[in-house]
């Protein structure tokens, strides 16, 4: 038995006021990751993280750690975990190329608000500076992608960083953190006292403090509107404030809106979800942002894929902003009430000020727009009769099979869009998919992570032809792991959307779009997934149903229409309400 597996063994043996325990660092870190609930572990050992690879051989019974094939496949998962199991996810990765292989995928959770701990291995602390072989600066690279990241050159300091690391990512508006750790800290002996969860971080307020001022300012304006508007995001299902969010919305009678992180917050087919907001949204919420007496914005950050122009945005309105974010508040859309703090917290206090109401004239508006989208667009889109087969109908068909129940994750193009628009979500955290950033290749490990974050759940990974290929190296994780992903690749054969707007914007000059790829149903054989490929409608139920009923992952092409467009569309540079229906 090795000098780790002794101190484990002293550890859970000892008294809760236990004596210190001689540890390396790598074996603090682990005891660190267990005292904060951490079950799983994505990650990929190299020469800097070595020793704590060591350290978890003896771990293994209570760390699953899942070697991924890409660091940036190891992070895709840590989101995917994150978003639908609401813990923090954890990745660990070596220095140098390891370690920057990172970036994109914090640039991605900074900006989507996705809780992780990301840690790396670095070189030994006398050789910083050095260009010693594999250190590269990581925490200057990933400081503008991070909420925290700090560097431990001694293993003393390991239980305190992981424990702040923890709570600033969790706490606030959530976020990545990242630990960099030098080899002389991992292999480091020190007097190990037990771990204390960090409650409290001098000068880091994560919750601002409600002012019930605005609570009651905010209430008067919703009460006295004739055309009020909720705009909702993602700020509702970080802040677990679901249930409070509708019995706001139902008392107050007001047609809400989603932006795409946010969707699944209110069932689909609520009877006050108007839709989705923005770019390719649907066709009323959009419009009428532009006719609204009272715009009440519930943890969202008025991205400009929602808000079109500035200029030309809700300008008759009343704007109430409600975010745990200070720096969103007056950021992009100037607040006429701002009511700071944690939504689980002041929606409540919103909801007991307002006016049970049902504003059915104003409603009416928007299911007008919904018949025009229907017939203009939808219609087309779901149940085409003749032709090849379209996204839409795909993910419709998907619908029906799953009853809405499914975790959908998406990758980044027209298959996002007309997933977003049309999946139905009938639970929360069901929509994971990169808003913010726009990750090609997110999908895959993203599904591999929201799996192990709701093992109970069916996980579809709808994916295009494209952003299939920039990660599909991780279905060597799902065939090591054995994890149960359903794939989905919707293939148009182009880049679908550079295509679309190529189309649309620069007279068709299809400037390489036209992706050539591997038989997909081929390549997934041969890391031991079933697949399987379709082009005729006529197989498209049966071909789902045995996806869906597959026990394991399963890969499924289907064959759609090459120059499809995702409508309605707001053309950049436009307002809202110059969305176009064709």
């Amino acid at each position: 038995m090795n000098e780790t597996a002794i101190a484990q063994q002293e550890l859970e043996a000892a008294p809760e006021q236990q004596a210190a325990v001689e540890l390396t660092g790598s074996a603090a870190l682990l005891e660190a990751l267990i005292a904060e609930g951490v079950d799983v572990v994505f990650g990929y050992p190299g020469g800097a993280i070595m020793p704590v690879y060591d350290a978890l051989y003896d771990y293994n019974d209570k760390l699953n750690h899942i070697l991924v094939r890409h660091e940036q496949g190891g992070i895709h998962a840590g989101q995917g975990y994150a978003r639908t199991s609401g813990k923090v996810g954890v990745v660990f990765a070596t220095s140098g190329p390891g370690a920057t292989n990172l970036v994109t995928g914090l640039a991605d959770a900074q900006i989507d608000s996705t809780p992780l701990v990301c840690i790396t291995g670095q070189v030994f602390a006398h050789l910083l500076g050095t260009d010693a072989f594999q250190e590269t600066d990581v925490i200057n690279i990933t400081t503008p992608v991070t909420k925290w990241n700090y560097q431990v050159t001694d293993a003393n300091e390991i239980p305190e960083a992981i424990a702040k690391a923890f709570y600033i990512a969790r706490t606030g508006r959530p976020g990545p953190v990242l630990i960099d750790i030098t080899k002389n800290a991992q292999i480091q002996k020190f007097q190990f006292k037990g771990y204390t969860p960090c409650n409290h971080i001098r000068s880091y307020r994560p919750k601002p403090i409600v002012r019930e001022k605005y609570i009651k300012e905010a209430a008067e304006l919703i009460n006295k509107a004739e055309k009020p508007f909720i705009l909702w995001g993602q700020g509702v299902l970080l802040g677990s404030a679901e249930q409070e969010f509708k019995a706001f919305v139902e008392k107050s009678g007001i047609p809400s809106a989603w932006t795409i992180l946010g969707a699944g917050a209110i069932p689909s087919d609520h009877p006050l979800n108007v839709g989705m907001l923005g770019m390719h949204g649907n066709y009323g919420p959009n419009v009428l942002t532009n006719e609204c007496d009272v715009l009440i914005a519930i943890g969202m950050r008025f991205d400009d894929r929602v808000t079109g122009r500035l200029d030309k945005y809700a300008k008759q309105a009343k704007i109430i902003h409600l975010d745990i974010d200070p720096a969103e508040i007056d950021k992009n859309v100037k607040t006429t009430v701002p009511v700071w703090g944690d939504c689980k917290e002041t929606l409540p206090l919103l909801t007991a000020a307002v006016e049970q109401k049902q504003h059915t004239e104003w409603l009416a508006r928007f299911n007008e727009f919904t018949r025009q989208e229907n017939e203009a667009v939808i219609d087309k889109e779901l149940h085409p009769q003749t032709g090849e087969m379209t996204m839409g109908e795909v993910i419709d068909t998907l619908n029906t099979l799953t009853n809405g129940e499914a975790v959908i994750v998406t990758d980044v193009g027209q298959h996002q869009m007309v997933a977003c628009r049309y999946a139905k979500l009938n639970k929360t955290r069901s929509n994971v998919t990169s808003g913010g950033l726009g990750t090609m290749g997110f999908a895959l490990p993203a599904a591999i992570g929201a799996k192990f974050g709701t093992p109970d759940r069916t996980v579809v990974a709808v994916i295009g032809d494209g952003g299939f290929q920039m990660t599909i190296q991780e279905l060597g994780t799902i065939m090591q792991s054995g994890v149960d992903v359903k794939i989905l690749i919707l293939n148009n054969q182009f880049l679908g959307m550079v295509r679309q707007w190529q189309e649309l914007f620069n007279e068709r000059r299809y400037s390489f779009v036209d992706i050539q790829s591997p038989d997909f149903v081929k390549v997934a054989e041969g890391y031991g997934i079933a697949g399987k490929s379709i082009s005729d409608r006529a197989d498209l139920k049966g071909a789902l149903e045995a996806m869906l009923n597959h026990k394991g992952s399963f890969l499924l092409e289907v064959m759609v229409t090459k120059e499809n467009n995702v409508f309605p569309m707001v053309p950049q540079g436009c307002s809202v309400s110059e969305i176009r229906l064709k």
